[in-house]
């Protein structure tokens, strides 16, 4: 064997494993920094390793740090799983290596990429013409569609960002509901245009469109981005999408749609009410490691104007090799970048339009077994209208909440987060792993049970 057979096969083997332990594995990590550092070794060798060598190193060190993040019972974050069919994928990524951001350079890519587009807004009920770029994560894809937001807004009232930039220019306003994800007030960091103005929204996190159509009273004909949301991160709830798009188009505002995990929702004829009129926006972000569970680097930003997109991400030089119809480094910040749709075309063609609906479905399902579990912990209380995959539980004070997720991580079953909604500590559930079954939801239902036993007691 060569040195790269042999590197390849021990990672191939250590990766089957990590696999054969998931389904007993605890879930949380059961070594801290320090003992994965001092067993990867501090001192930088002098000559070299073989690479086989290398790759058993770094699987036997930090195997005692990792978190079974793929685990059928990690409910932490909304991160979902690899599917096979996307790992897959995603290990071919990185032995093809191909960096995929000119359409003639890469033929292989840019073919599955655009098969990929065309499957995505089909699937997303999107608008066929829409731009698609991938992005590394829902972050990146916020970022991606604000800032062609910004600068068609700001183009509309006669300011070239791309050659003046912002200075001087008119004030860009950017309305957000009062439970948007913090991302979105993240990427408009980045973009220079500061704290969004807040809306009011429900007690689920819904904004309020009585209340936009108030702040946009006087907003006509100024640049102005109304950013909504599908999927609260606590709540699971959707914007009222329809009436709030109707509201800021008629005041002339780019509406965006941040959509990490609940763009999926359109996907089944079972939850695509929840997304009833998100089709008429601008713009929508999702992120394939969530819902549609890939691996991780793998968001996705959609535009309905190409030519905005591509006026904000394209840059020129004398060597690229450009491609009339247009290249893949126009729709997103990045030139270098890895064969991003490979493992989404890989997950959508295993999957088919039935098996993403279905999936989206059974999460649904679970989170709602979540929800009827938990009414039957003594002191459990469910905060959230339970209509996706999130479920907030509060165990009285934020005390015994606290005690409760610490108990429940010691316990090591299952990893559920702890947070903070309507100023209550949470315990968060976030259902989002395909492997996940009824089974799994039962066993961290009895963890959850054990520790607030054990925190009462």
């Amino acid at each position: 064997m060569n040195e790269t057979d042999a590197a390849l096969a021990r990672a191939h083997a250590n990766a089957l494993t990590w696999f054969d332990t998931l389904p007993e594995r605890a879930v949380p990590a059961r070594a801290p920094v320090a003992e994965v550092t001092a067993a990867l070794g501090t001192d930088l060798p002098d000559g070299p390793t073989p690479a086989a060598g290398v790759v058993d190193l770094l699987a036997t060190a930090c195997e005692p740090g990792l978190v079974a993040m793929g685990s059928p019972r990690f409910f932490g974050f909304v991160i979902g799983g690899a599917h096979p069919a996307a790992l897959g994928a995603d290990w071919l990524a990185s032995a093809w290596d191909q960096n995929s951001f000119l359409r003639q350079v890469t033929p292989a890519h840019s073919a599955v990429e655009d098969v990929t587009r065309g499957w995505l807004l089909d699937l997303l009920g999107l608008p066929a013409e829409a731009a698609v770029g991938f992005v590394t994560g829902a972050t990146m894809s916020n970022f991606t569609c604000l800032a062609a937001a910004r600068d068609a807004v700001l183009r509309r009232a006669g300011w070239d960002v791309g050659t003046a930039g912002l200075t001087g220019s008119p004030r860009v306003r950017v309305l957000v509901g009062r439970e948007r994800h913090d991302t979105v007030d993240l990427a408009l960091r980045y973009l220079g245009l500061g704290t969004p103005e807040v809306v009011d929204a429900d007690d689920q996190g819904r904004i309020d469109v009585t209340a936009l159509e108030a702040a946009l009273a006087d907003a006509v004909g100024g640049p102005v981005v109304v950013v909504l949301q599908a999927g609260n991160v606590h709540s699971g709830a959707f914007d009222p999408f329809a009436e709030a798009v109707a509201v800021a188009h008629r005041a002339g505002a780019w509406v965006h749609v941040d959509g990490a995990f609940g763009l999926f929702a359109a996907a089944s004829p079972a939850t695509r009410d929840r997304v009833r009129g998100y089709e008429d926006a601008d713009s929508w972000t999702t992120d394939a490691h969530k819902t549609l569970n890939v691996p991780y680097d793998c968001g996705i930003a959609i535009v309905r104007d190409r030519a905005a997109l591509r006026s904000a991400m394209s840059m020129a030089g004398d060597y690229l090799i450009t491609d009339e119809g247009g290249d893949q480094f126009e729709t997103v910040p990045e030139s270098s970048r890895r064969a991003r749709a490979l493992p989404v075309w890989a997950v959508l063609r295993a999957l088919g339009r039935d098996g993403v609906a279905d999936l989206v479905e059974r999460f649904c399902a679970l989170a709602a077994q979540f929800r009827d579990g938990v009414a039957e912990i003594p002191g459990a209380e469910v905060l959230n209208d339970v209509e996706f995959t999130q479920v907030c539980v509060a165990f009285g004070s934020d005390e015994l909440t606290q005690a409760v997720v610490r108990a429940l991580l010691e316990d090591g079953t299952a990893w559920m987060s702890g947070s903070r909604w309507h100023d209550r500590a949470v315990v968060r559930i976030a259902v989002s792993n395909w492997s996940t079954t009824a089974e799994d939801v039962r066993r961290s239902l009895d963890a959850l049970r054990r520790a607030a036993a054990a925190t009462a007691g």
